[in-house]
């Protein structure tokens, strides 16, 4: 089951995303000829540990873990998992 949410837009948004839905396609980018493609991993930023996925809530913006076991460090990255709908 899927909570339907009403359109909210204004109309001035709903023309403006109906102009950039109805624009063509962009083209592929120009590669030059002989090129081998290659891993995206090796254009993505090297990180260096992964993000911890955690049961936790976002109030105001702060990002509170439910477990109190659970320490972040400074910079941490976090995936909050939540239940339910926001």
């Amino acid at each position: 089951m899927t909570n339907f949410q009403p359109d909210s837009r204004s109309e001035d948004r709903k023309l403006q995303d109906e102009q950039i839905a109805a624009e063509p396609p962009l083209p592929p980018p120009s590669v030059p000829d002989g090129t081998q493609p290659g891993p995206l991993e090796g254009y993505l930023h090297k990180v260096r540990k992964p993000p911890v996925a955690v049961l936790g809530v976002v109030e105001n913006g702060l990002v509170r873990p439910l477990d109190p076991e659970v320490k972040l460090t400074e910079h941490a990255r976090v995936i909050i998992v939540a239940s339910g709908s926001v």
